[in-house]
């Protein structure tokens, strides 16, 4: 469903359509608030614009209805919509911070106890997501895993980083009603940052409501200025209920995937800024058993109209030739097997290069179309978290995709922060014939992998 982000989604009422048309095809009012007759959907508008062909997109909008959904839908409906609100706005926290480690300098990086990356981003990205949800839904109600603990930013090396978070996360938090959210009446300090990181401390397990966050996936292509992904997830009783995926360098053109990102992002910095061939970033989302996953570019300072950030439902590709398919797989091979899924890949008749994409933007591929496969298999030792998945699977499956493990079982989201039982590897298909392919390539060749 079509999710409202602040007062910079312009999307109007039908009944102000319908019995208004000769008025708003004249003008659009922005800047009155307006309440739809569903709840949770508030859009504001900043200025009055007179535009013929503002008109003609509202009448498109007449079309859609996309709020008018049976009651079924109501459920998990506002927790899906605060979700989008939060990863748009994180998005855009990121994209700060991302650009200042390109342009200025890498001291905004720390390496954790496992010598991974972690960066200002992270933290103030998980801070920032567990003070909204609680003040959304009360903290007494939210439970979050997630990736990060307070432990490197505590250390006494790390005062100039920790200064650096606290700093990002109030800009952030100033910004909150731009994207529909209620933000803290004055700045927070130190200790308040610390304490909201540190909430994110949930096990998950079976039973309950539990938040799962990834705050930045991919953080080595964060680093590089590549892609890298914003990744919450809501799981209940062991089933992941909706997910959200926040992607801002992921292109509008499938074509830019195969350049890196800073090539990319000077040839958009030097095209037209209205040129849709270089736009980037966008937000996708689905709640589970809906059968519909959607997509809608991010909210940005220089876009605030909102007319163009109508989301779009997205569907995987109906390629089932593996001759015409395109895989996916980590850039990184310190945690997967590039050369057994090069051999995989061979024997199902797999011809096209790999798409080699950091993070859980490989999912967000294959949800909207623009690859086929993915497959991770991990090395002896290496066990799958929670926070790497559950957003990319329910997006996948409910854009009609096939997520299991080898073995052709669905991911088991309920016993804690390990995806436990794994066979072997995961698998994500666009449908259920490739994937079925991909199965038995695997049966045949497992023996001699090594892994």
């Amino acid at each position: 469903m079509p999710l409202p982000c602040g007062n910079r989604v312009t999307r109007l009422p039908d009944y102000l359509i319908k019995k208004g048309l000769s008025y708003v095809s004249k003008h659009i009012a922005i800047g009155v608030p307006f309440l739809f007759n569903r709840k949770c959907h508030l859009s504001f508008c900043r200025k009055v614009v007179s535009s013929e062909s503002a008109f003609h997109q509202i009448q498109a909008m007449e079309v859609e209805k996309p709020w008018l959904r049976s009651s079924e839908s109501d459920r998990y409906s506002k927790e899906l919509d605060v979700a989008v609100k939060v990863v748009q706005m994180v998005s855009s926290l990121c994209e700060r911070v991302q650009e200042h480690l390109i342009s200025e300098s890498n001291e905004q990086v720390k390496s954790k106890d496992d010598n991974s990356p972690v960066t200002v981003a992270d933290w103030s990205v998980q801070a920032t997501v567990s003070l909204m949800l609680s003040e959304s839904f009360g903290s007494e109600n939210v439970s979050i895993v997630a990736e990060e603990d307070i432990q490197t930013l505590t250390k006494s090396d790390s005062v100039g980083i920790l200064e650096a978070v606290v700093k990002t996360v109030n800009e952030c938090l100033a910004k909150a009603p731009d994207f529909g959210l209620t933000g803290p009446v004055r700045p927070l300090g130190t200790t308040e940052v610390l304490e909201a990181i540190s909430r994110c401390n949930s096990t998950g397990g079976p039973s309950g409501r539990h938040w799962v966050l990834d705050p930045v996936d991919g953080t080595l292509g964060f680093v590089r200025g590549d892609q890298y992904a914003i990744a919450l997830a809501l799981i209940e009783d062991g089933e992941v209920a909706l997910g959200v995926l926040g992607c801002p360098n992921y292109p509008m053109n499938k074509e830019w995937l195969n350049y890196h990102h800073r090539y990319y992002r000077i040839m958009s910095k030097l095209s037209s800024p209205t040129s849709e061939s270089w736009d980037k970033g966008c937000v996708m989302y689905a709640r589970k058993g809906s059968g519909e996953a959607w997509m809608q570019p991010l909210v940005r300072e220089n876009n605030r109209l909102g007319l163009s950030n109508l989301a779009r439902t997205i569907r995987v590709s109906s390629i089932d030739d593996p001759a015409l398919a395109t895989f996916c797989e980590p850039v990184e091979k310190s945690n997967s097997s590039h050369s057994f899924t090069a051999g995989l890949a061979h024997s199902v008749g797999l011809r096209n290069q790999p798409l080699r994409v950091y993070s859980m933007v490989k999912y967000a591929t294959i949800a909207r179309g623009d690859a086929e496969i993915f497959m991770k298999f991990a090395k002896a030792g290496y066990k799958e978290k929670i926070w790497d998945h559950a957003a990319g699977v329910v997006i996948i499956q409910e854009a009609g995709g096939v997520v299991t493990d080898a073995g052709g079982r669905p991911l088991d989201f309920s016993q804690g922060i390990y995806l436990e039982g794994l066979d072997r590897g995961i698998i994500a298909c666009s449908g259920a014939k490739l994937h079925q392919k991909i199965i038995r390539a695997v049966d045949a060749s497992w023996d001699s992998s090594n892994l």
